[in-house]
């Protein structure tokens, strides 16, 4: 019989790269934590129709990279592609900003992308994101950067750069469309497939192409940051302005638009020394009054967690989850032991230890060379002399050395 594989574009986290994993959460709700930040969790598949309204029905996720089906009611349902759109729905639909606001939300979830798999990006990928929700002000920008580089200075990354652009509002933006396209008039029959679509939909998303023939007939485009009205180029000087006073160090990318149709006024990507981006996000004041006619500013981001743990890998960072520990090993001898340790091994893990017992029965030699390879502290062995004295025989691994002792003195030990 044929051997079923993991699909295309997944992974398995093994024990070892779960530690990792795990540290990794950790240190995220551990940072949102420090900046008052709550977590939600939304379903993993919504209707399809909030994603064709959220993120708009002219950007790659929608037109080529979600997954979505109908269930057996024939109503069509798409596997989260990512976690805004999902976020303001529930807090539209659970009425959460008659809450004290601002709120700023966090998560962590898988999110789902059909697209050609490579190295930090798979069809099912997991990410950590914040959104802000009511605020105006520049510093909700400024406050969610420093918590992306606070999340990547926590777990050990070094050489970051945020690089900032502002797409405007609805005015500059229509302003600046006309601009564009006067400019790739002539330019669009060179230029790839996606671009000629995109021109008729959202032009500025040409910007994001990474075509070469693309990027270099954009070389003379002219800058959105030229069209920018008084009030959003206030805003946008404020953002910078807050980015440094913090010492965060930006840079301005007049061609920086992001890949969805929500963002307003700044957007914004946290760059490696290799100019890899490691988060992504922006402002989108115009999201909740699309989905349900409440107008609310908003700001977020998004972490993919495979492409941090990549970038520690590449920096040469230690492993965040350490090596696998074990306090104790526990060796029963007998059929009298099997059942009396029982109660041992509950009070022993109650103590907060971390305690494996021998399965096999095969001998005491067999069991202190697993304890060997566990790199457990003490061996403690169980026979029935032992048990008839009400202690056990201590065996500090790392010395050889062991004598009897009970519970109580053993735990001594181990805390003194």
């Amino acid at each position: 019989m044929e051997r079923i594989n993991r699909p295309r574009g997944t992974a398995d986290l093994l024990p070892r790269q779960a530690r990792d994993w795990q540290k990794l959460e950790q240190i995220a709700r551990e940072v949102c934590a420090h900046f008052h930040v709550q977590e939600i969790r939304t379903p993993m598949f919504e209707h399809t129709e909030l994603f064709l309204r959220g993120v708009g029905d002219g950007t790659d996720i929608v037109e080529k990279e979600m997954y979505t089906f109908l269930d057996k009611g024939g109503r069509s349902l798409t596997l989260r592609p990512e976690g805004t759109a999902p976020v303001a729905r529930a807090v539209l639909e659970n009425k959460l900003y008659a809450e004290m606001l601002p709120l700023k939300l966090s998560y962590i979830a898988p999110m789902f992308r059909y697209e050609r798999p490579g190295v930090g990006r798979l069809r099912q990928h997991h990410q950590f994101g914040v959104e802000m929700v009511g605020s105006l002000s520049p510093a909700a920008e400024v406050e969610m950067i420093a918590l992306i580089m606070s999340f990547y200075g926590a777990i050990g990354a070094k050489e970051l750069t945020v690089a900032l652009n502002s797409v405007g509002c609805a005015s500059c933006r229509s302003q600046y469309r006309e601009a564009l396209l006067d400019y790739l008039e002539l330019r669009l029959t060179g230029m790839c497939e996606d671009c000629n679509r995109r021109a008729k939909k959202n032009p500025l998303r040409i910007l994001d192409c990474k075509n070469s023939c693309c990027q270099a007939a954009l070389l003379g485009a002219p800058s959105i940051q030229d069209c920018l009205c008084e009030e959003c180029q206030t805003h946008f000087a404020g953002v910078v302005q807050g980015l440094e006073a913090l010492g965060l160090p930006c840079e301005i990318d007049a061609r920086l638009v992001r890949g969805i149709d929500y963002y307003t006024r700044t957007v914004f990507e946290v760059m490696t020394a290799s100019r890899s981006t490691v988060a992504a996000g922006g402002r989108y004041n115009s999201l909740y009054a699309e989905l349900g006619e409440i107008e609310l500013p908003a700001v977020g981001f998004g972490i993919g967690l495979e492409r941090a743990l990549l970038l520690l890998e590449e920096q040469g960072a230690p492993a965040l989850g350490g090596e696998d520990r074990v306090d104790l090993y526990l060796i029963p001898l007998g059929d009298r032991a099997e059942i009396a340790v029982l109660p041992l091994l509950q009070e022993l893990r109650q103590a907060g230890l971390v305690v494996e017992r021998d399965f096999a029965g095969k001998g005491l030699k067999s069991a202190l060379k697993r304890a060997d390879r566990l790199q457990a502290t003490y061996a403690l062995i169980a026979g029935d002399e032992e048990l008839a004295a009400g202690k056990l025989l201590v065996k500090e691994l790392a010395t050889g050395t062991q004598e009897r002792m009970t519970l109580e003195e053993l735990l001594y030990r181990i805390e003194g």
